[in-house]
């Protein structure tokens, strides 16, 4: 016989749940000792490992009791409900891990504690996505399609993605310096070189893409992460800024070598 504490040591379970699965009949102990310890056989701790299996599985208590006491319990049959729900939970939980890292992303996009970003991925997560990929496909071609899929996502963990959202969220920060600040030049640079580097060669796609993000309602349709119109005409001003001041260092340049 083996005393309920050598038990729990062995197996690492508490008391506690020993006694309670002896109280609803899932595991009696076989006796006690004379001060009223409940005591087990070998027998005991195999089905105690048999109750500790299924209950990792994700069944429940009072599943596992008729499953280990009834000899013609569909083995078969209780195994494929309980696939097809952690096939359903597994779901539920990818579902569940993309809105927290779109809600983390929309945090560092408009200022740490914000709640704002959770109001607009409540918006968002509302909008129809068969109407969404409807307009999508009816405003960019086969081509722009393929271009569409190499842009940063909220829901994204890639180092591109991140660094986007970073540097929207230091452009919002910075607002009050002005778009002509050192600052809010040197992000500018930095979100030039990133779409340099990856879309050098569309520049018409670029140009129809920041159209359709300046219109709130293209850019709901399409599924964008809403930024304020106020943010919007900042950027495109900063980055007016940066292409004018370009065109000037060339111009010098041209000027010096003369």
């Amino acid at each position: 016989m083996i005393p309920i504490q050598q038990v729990a040591k062995q197996l690492g379970i508490t008391v506690r749940t020993l006694r309670y699965y002896d109280q609803i009949g899932l595991l009696k102990a076989v006796s006690k000792t004379e001060g009223g310890h409940r005591l087990y056989t070998e027998d005991n701790l195999k089905k105690l490992q048999q109750i500790r299996f299924l209950k990792e599985m994700g069944f429940r208590l009072d599943e596992i009791k008729s499953m280990l006491l009834k000899p013609d319990w569909n083995w078969n049959s209780a195994l494929k409900s309980q696939l097809a729900y952690v096939l359903e939970e597994q779901e539920r939980l990818r579902h569940m891990e993309s809105s927290l890292r779109e809600l983390i992303s929309g945090i560092a996009m408009d200022g740490e504690g914000n709640l704002m970003a959770m109001q607009k991925l409540i918006r968002l997560s509302r909008q129809d996505r068969e109407k969404q990929a409807a307009f999508k496909t009816a405003v960019l071609s086969e081509k722009e399609m393929g271009l569409w899929q190499q842009l940063p996502r909220m829901k994204a963990e890639d180092p591109d993605s991140l660094e986007w959202i970073a540097l929207i969220g230091q452009v919002q920060r910075c607002m009050k310096e002005g778009p002509s600040s050192p600052r809010i030049q040197s992000i500018i640079r930095r979100m030039a070189e990133k779409t340099e580097e990856k879309f050098a060669e569309e520049p018409e796609f670029l140009d129809k893409l920041w159209e359709l993000r300046k219109s709130p309602e293209a850019s709901e349709q399409l599924g964008f992460y809403p930024i304020d119109a106020e943010v919007l005409h900042f950027l495109e001003k900063a980055f007016e800024l940066y292409h004018s001041g370009l065109q000037q260092d060339s111009q010098d340049q041209e000027e010096a070598s003369l």
